[in-house]
């Protein structure tokens, strides 16, 4: 810290670092190129570095050219958390890390309802499949689908969701609506690539009492999304989570077949780090989460 010079200094540095002349950078900078001068000659007998070969351009030298873009990062990440704080007017930004599909079907439709109940909480949604450490970089807090084993921090269930199979209307048109689910096997199926959390074909069939060794698959997607899309089109039958489906079974763009319960094996889990989950704003966040979660697992039961 005792190598740290004025902010008029580091401006000085900034702004010339992108201009040709002490002229043109005094200009930008509304003070005189002696000025400008001063302030350079300043910061290199404090650092004790040249940093711009003087002539008729300036030239960054090597140091110059390395501390540049550390200096003209740090006045940019300045100017844009300002404007942030300034736009949010006193609102308390929350980071909130979840699934991609999750916060597309589930979160994404209901947040309006947080806006209503909680106008000082500014949701920034964060979507990554990979699991976070909780540094300062990382989200505030997270929504997970798994088992609920989260060793040194704090969580809460939330809900769990029922896995089934479901197909469009045009789908059943053209092969009929299935009685039994050993007819599906004459389907083309939708399977769903990736993690053993996503839902397998196989386990489904194994639930419902048979032993399936091949599946008449049409295309192996590696995303929730896509399967589903894929279902809309009319390609074949998707098995999902019931919390993917919501609206398109509400509107009757997709069908659900057979009325066979089968919780899936993971569900989903509010987890911060221990300590925080007592903040304020993230209290109103888990309370309006728990009540959301509530009234869809009554609904999936």
């Amino acid at each position: 810290m005792r190598y740290l010079p004025p902010t008029a200094s580091l401006r000085a540095f900034e702004v010339a670092t992108r201009h040709a002349t002490f002229t043109s950078a005094s200009e930008e900078l509304h003070i005189t190129q002696s000025a400008v001068s001063h302030q350079l000659k300043h910061l290199e007998s404090l650092w004790g570095l040249k940093l711009f070969e003087r002539g008729k351009a300036l030239t960054l030298t090597p140091a110059g050219a390395a501390l540049a873009p550390i200096v003209r990062e740090f006045f940019m990440n300045l100017e844009a958390t300002l404007a942030d704080l300034r736009e949010q007017k006193g609102r308390v930004r929350l980071k909130v890390s979840t699934t991609y599909s999750y916060a597309l079907k589930w979160l994404l439709p209901r947040l309006p309802s947080l806006a209503q109940q909680h106008p000082d909480i500014l949701v920034t949604l964060d979507t990554t499949d990979e699991a976070i450490k909780f540094s300062r970089t990382d989200p505030d807090v997270a929504i997970r689908l798994g088992p609920g084993h989260y060793p040194n921090l704090f969580s809460e269930f939330l809900f769990r969701e029922h896995i089934f199979p479901v197909a469009s209307p045009d789908l059943l048109k053209r092969f009929g609506q299935p009685r039994q689910p050993a007819e599906l096997l004459r389907y083309p199926l939708l399977t769903r690539d990736g993690a053993d959390l996503v839902p397998k074909w196989e386990v489904w069939f194994q639930h419902v009492g048979l032993s399936v060794s091949s599946l008449q698959e049409s295309v192996r997607f590696a995303d929730t999304n896509m399967t589903v899309e894929a279902a809309l089109l009319g390609q074949g039958v998707a098995l999902v989570r019931s919390g993917h489906v919501e609206a398109q079974i509400a509107d009757g763009s997709l069908v659900r077949l057979f009325d066979v319960p089968f919780p899936s094996p993971v569900a989903y889990y509010f987890v911060c780090p221990k300590g925080i989950e007592a903040q304020p704003h993230i209290v109103s966040f888990r309370q309006w989460l728990s009540e959301q979660s509530a009234e869809a697992q009554r609904a999936y039961g």
